[in-house]
């Protein structure tokens, strides 16, 4: 019952921020945002990669006419792979820039080669709104800034996943058995601390090969050294209290005082550190595939695309770098902003 009110507690002294709030607003519209992409995107192409050449650089708020012809040889896909890849688009869309009807033939004028051509059969003619406009192949870009939250999200939780399964693990292995146990994974924790992040992301990036699945492994293993440390000093103190001192007189085994009365009681500030990581694991997957080391084309990622786009800031087309660049400040510092307010809320001494 205490701690049902403990927790009441904490949680109530969390919403009483604003900032926290609106963190958590953030957070939970990047959530939705990407396990139900493509609900929400208007390009539902596998990975958000229909090009239209012609319409590159189009700026936000841009309309586009488009003559949509459908394709006779589609296949149709199963919800499952629309809901996770996309879908082939069943139709042909051309964009034109007028058009005229007669006798059921359809004249229309391609931007791409502003030629007069006919065409007889079945078709659609839709009106389009590029809301963030197109970026230099002519993508949506509001397509791809939000895809690109799908895998900003799926890296920073797989890992932080890694990172909590090796970091508990080992902090809790070192701060219980202690003497030459310590020693010899604090030996390992230093040596792992003492590489910088970046340049063993990198290196582990490289030996694991360019892709999606290699940046959430390199991510994970670099992550896991500050949550074992921390995780470590909590169970040294811990283990010298009364509770888990009589557990030791009962006889009960290392493992059962460990996962049954010494883990729930480092959980705490493992929170608090997992939203920090989850945030760094945001920074670095941006870093690497700006670099072109982290998720590889057609994937959308918010580094990649500032990456596609820097040499724009010069330039009038300055939105296209600078919107992906808001995306990962306000994810950032949402995470760092509800980390702070958890680390606070469960402050004892306030």
């Amino acid at each position: 019952m205490s701690d049902q009110s403990l927790n009441r507690i904490a949680l109530r002294k969390m919403m009483s921020s604003k900032s926290s709030v609106f963190s958590l607003f953030i957070i939970t519209v990047c959530l939705l945002c990407s396990f139900f992409s493509y609900l929400f995107i208007p390009d539902k192409t596998p990975y958000a990669n229909q090009m239209y050449l012609e319409l590159a650089t189009l700026p936000p708020m841009s309309k586009a006419l488009f003559l949509q012809i459908p394709n006779d040889n589609y296949i149709d896909e199963s919800w499952v792979e629309y809901f996770f890849v996309g879908k082939k688009s069943n139709y042909t869309k051309i964009p034109i820039t007028n058009y005229d009807v007669i006798d059921n033939n359809i004249f229309y004028t391609s931007l791409s080669t502003n030629i007069k051509k006919k065409y007889n059969g079945k078709y659609k003619i839709v009106e389009q709104t590029f809301w963030f406009g197109t970026d230099r192949f002519g993508r949506d870009l509001l397509s791809r800034i939000i895809y690109g939250v799908r895998v900003s999200i799926a890296v920073g939780l797989i890992a932080v996943i890694i990172s909590l399964i090796i970091g508990i693990s080992l902090g809790l292995i070192a701060g219980f058995y202690r003497g030459r146990v310590d020693d010899i994974i604090m030996w390992f924790v230093n040596v792992i601390w003492s590489i910088p992040t970046l340049l063993m992301v990198i290196a582990i990036t490289l030996a694991l090969g360019k892709g999606f699945w290699q940046v959430f492994v390199a991510v994970g293993l670099t992550m896991w050294v500050e949550v074992a440390r921390i995780v470590r000093g909590q169970v040294m103190a811990i283990r010298e209290l009364e509770y888990v001192e009589a557990s030791k007189v009962l006889a009960y085994s290392p493992f059962r005082i460990i996962t049954k009365h010494i883990l729930p009681n480092v959980i705490g500030p493992v929170i608090v550190i997992s939203a920090a990581n989850f945030a760094a694991a945001i920074l670095i997957e941006a870093g690497l595939s700006f670099l072109g080391i982290g998720a590889q084309p057609p994937i959308p990622s918010w580094g990649s695309i500032i990456k596609d786009h820097y040499s724009y800031i010069i330039m009038d087309k300055a939105y296209l770098a600078i919107i992906p660049g808001i995306a990962i400040m306000l994810l950032v510092l949402s995470f760092m902003t509800i980390g702070n307010s958890l680390r606070d809320a469960f402050d004892v001494r306030d």
